[in-house]
């Protein structure tokens, strides 16, 4: 006798999501303990880590009438993954951004580096100014301002930028990807991107000299 677990094909469709969902927390959990026991190249954790993230993100979307409470759905299925759910829904971003390595490079003050953050500052935020809202297209943006300013040896952790982009990011992640940024929202988002700019500027030797 042939037992249906499903109805309907959204059915079969929400379930495989369920499955897909269930499979990238476990992955990530995986991901972290190796990184944590140093059985993996902080590089191949890296890539791993942000295609889980950008995956998870998508799926969550996709999943957030049915799946309100990532938390919630890890308990519902006993999976006890706290260092996924910190790594998708709390942070957002892989450790070795979030933590930046301090041997991540010898020459952390070099022009090519202060170019690539004033570059990440100003493309976020022309992309605000272009009505660019949605969390699949900020996200991104914030992710590489954020690794970019984390790679200057010059800023120190508690750095402006640093902590208003991390609490940006941390934001986002706990958003649908489709999800948009109320008028307030982006405003506000603006202002902590050009108040870190000024700062950052500010912060580099010989500024303004």
């Amino acid at each position: 006798m042939e037992v249906k677990v499903w109805n309907d094909k959204r059915e079969r469709e929400m379930y495989e999501n369920f499955a897909e969902l269930y499979a990238i927390i476990k992955a990530t959990e995986k991901l972290e303990k190796a990184y944590v026991r140093d059985i993996i190249s902080l590089s191949e954790y890296e890539t791993e880590c942000q295609k889980l993230i950008a995956h998870f993100k998508t799926l969550a979307s996709t999943l957030k009438d049915n799946v309100p409470s990532i938390e919630r759905f890890a308990d519902t299925y006993k999976m006890d993954c706290p260092s996924a759910i910190n790594r998708l829904v709390t942070s957002g971003v892989p450790a070795t951004v979030e933590h930046c390595p301090a041997a991540a490079a010898s020459a952390t003050t070099s022009a090519a580096i202060v170019a690539e953050c004033v570059q990440n500052f100003i493309t976020a935020m022309d992309s605000l100014k272009l009505n660019m809202v949605a969390v699949d297209q900020v996200y991104p943006l914030l992710s590489d301002l954020f690794a970019s300013l984390n790679k200057l040896g010059i800023l120190p952790p508690d750095f402006e930028g640093k902590i208003k982009m991390k609490e940006w990011i941390s934001r986002l992640s706990k958003m649908g990807a489709a999800d948009e940024l109320t008028e307030q929202q982006a405003r506000q988002l603006h202002f902590d991107l050009e108040s870190s700019y000024n700062s950052f500027m500010a912060a580099l030797p010989n500024a303004g000299t």
